[in-house]
């Protein structure tokens, strides 16, 4: 997202993250074992997510709390996302929510193979998240997979062009960067 951001660093565009519409955790479902599951599309505030990203498409400025994972409600930092002609939009269910589909004006799909991308959970959940390696396999195969299966991939075909976050990122980089260079010259004239 932020070499993309730096492709269009001249328009300045609006980095919205739907990270920062989690519920609360004490909001979030339970599976069948009582733990909370954060890889479902209900996980989020879809409505005023969908509100805010309409408002910063009407050139309004917004204001949202910055969400860190696991971090109690109160301690996250109060963030304006200003309004520009250039809006990148990310999250797990951009193409899962209709009325934030709907107002893409291009979608990238960022896809990598199963076992790259439980390597990285299992660092950054250890590292970063201070979770055991037996918890992240549990929300592995528990959450994250079926969450993959049926909010995420089906979608994948739908998508302007797929990105593959692996030993391809580079050369898909420039090749993404060359389909959007035509519309960076619209937005900088």
């Amino acid at each position: 997202m932020r070499r993309l951001s730096d492709i269009f660093g001249e328009v300045r565009p609006s980095i919205f993250s739907m990270d920062n519409y989690y519920f609360p955790k004490s909001m979030q479902q339970l599976d069948s074992n009582g733990i909370v599951n954060f890889d479902l599309p209900t996980a989020i505030d879809e409505e005023r997510l969908t509100a805010d990203l309409k408002s910063l498409m009407q050139g309004k400025a917004i204001e949202v709390k910055e969400y860190f994972f696991n971090s109690p409600p109160d301690k996250n930092v109060l963030i304006t996302i200003q309004p520009s002609a250039f809006i990148i939009v990310e999250g797990l269910f951009l193409f899962h929510y209709k009325e934030v589909f709907k107002s893409l004006d291009y979608s990238i799909f960022v896809d990598v193979d199963h076992a790259t991308q439980l390597d990285r959970r299992i660092y950054r959940d250890q590292e970063t998240r201070g979770y055991s390696r037996e918890d992240i396999l549990y929300q592995w195969e528990n959450h994250v997979l079926p969450c993959y299966a049926n909010f995420i991939e089906p979608y994948m075909n739908t998508s302007d062009f797929i990105f593959r976050n692996d030993q391809h990122a580079d050369e898909d980089f420039k090749i993404l960067s060359d389909k959007l260079a035509s519309v960076k010259s619209a937005f900088s004239s």
